[in-house]
């Protein structure tokens, strides 16, 4: 049978009438004019420009270069680069010269107000704060990010009592989340979001402030760097070796009584959600995870900012449980 051509898909057109020659004489007359004006404006803008001034800067400092994570799709896929590392050269939300963020309440234009820092050991109390715009005005929108608009992760400054918490928001702005700190010291929250403006721009942004729990503090030690976890009645292994400035992938097996769990649930838009965070200055570094296990693993991709000690934090479901397994990483 002869082939048959694609049908074009249709296309609009205006069709203007014939002019007649006022018309004609009129529109020339017209278009003179507009060359005119045209050529001049070109000419000022060659005369005018000052020295060294580019076309292509921007008011809102570090927005695009900012990672940011379309409403709902928090989670992408990342081809391996030249050599296993991976490019990511445009960096996470809002972060620092070396890559790491949370190390500020106030980053990006917006500022944390919490309504307090001081809360006592114990039962768990109302946690309220807000996020201001840089014209003091209360943030009411947020993107969806991971499946949710604002990410609460808390721990203290010995990087133990980690809590990844999902604050509600009220219509004036105001997030709040019961919050226990289970023991003294200065303990560290985060609130990780991706703050949308008037226009529509999304700006991820991590801000962190410290919290204070009175009482004698006695800092627990930093456990040896191992490749395996046990939570409740799992084993977790992760495979990888983060390289300081290059994105590697970093893959986290579950076990139990010694065979693979086939059961792992999604959990906030992926099979498991990792937090890093570095020792030290307790600087916030972002995980991108992968949206679909690897071959039973899950991954992710990591980009250490700098040598050190870090603390890792995974965060998995099953049977609708979300468990936390804990590494001690050492990046040389």
């Amino acid at each position: 049978m002869p082939k048959t051509a694609p049908a074009r898909p249709a296309v609009a057109r205006a069709v203007a009438p014939d002019p007649d020659r006022s018309t004609v004489r009129l529109a020339l007359f017209v278009g003179g004019l507009v060359v005119m004006l045209v050529a001049g404006f070109g000419l000022g803008r060659v005369v005018g420009q000052p020295a060294g001034d580019s076309t292509g800067g921007s008011g809102t400092a570090g927005a695009t270069a900012d990672h940011t994570h379309a409403p709902g799709t928090g989670d992408h896929t990342h081809p391996p680069a030249t050599g296993g590392a991976h490019d990511h050269s445009t960096g996470g939300p809002a972060t620092g010269p070396d890559g790491v963020s949370g190390l500020s309440l106030s980053s990006a234009g917006y500022t944390l107000v919490p309504a307090t820092t001081r809360l006592g050991v114990g039962p768990a109390v109302d946690f309220r704060f807000t996020v201001q715009a840089i014209d003091r005005q209360t943030v009411t929108t947020f993107a969806v990010v991971h499946d949710k608009p604002l990410h609460l992760i808390v721990l203290r400054r010995d990087l133990t009592g980690y809590q990844h918490l999902h604050p509600t928001m009220a219509p004036d702005g105001t997030w709040s989340v019961p919050l226990a700190l289970t023991g003294p010291g200065i303990w560290r929250a985060y609130a990780d979001f991706t703050a949308v403006d008037a226009a529509g721009s999304q700006t991820p942004v991590t801000l962190g402030v410290d919290l204070v729990a009175g009482g004698d503090y006695q800092p627990t030690p930093l456990p040896s760097p191992a490749r395996e976890a046990n939570v409740d009645d799992f084993v977790v292994t992760y495979e990888g070796t983060p390289q300081v400035g290059a994105t590697q992938p970093l893959q986290f097996r579950v076990f139990r009584d010694g065979s693979p769990v086939a059961g792992l649930e999604r959990y906030l838009g992926a099979y498991g959600h990792l937090v890093a965070v570095r020792d030290g200055d307790l600087g916030y570094v972002h995980v991108h995870p992968e949206s679909e296990l690897a071959g039973g693993a899950i991954k992710f991709w990591l980009t250490a900012p700098s040598p050190g000690r870090y603390r890792l934090f995974l965060d998995f479901q099953v049977a609708g449980q979300v468990h936390t397994a804990e590494f001690t990483l050492v990046v040389g």
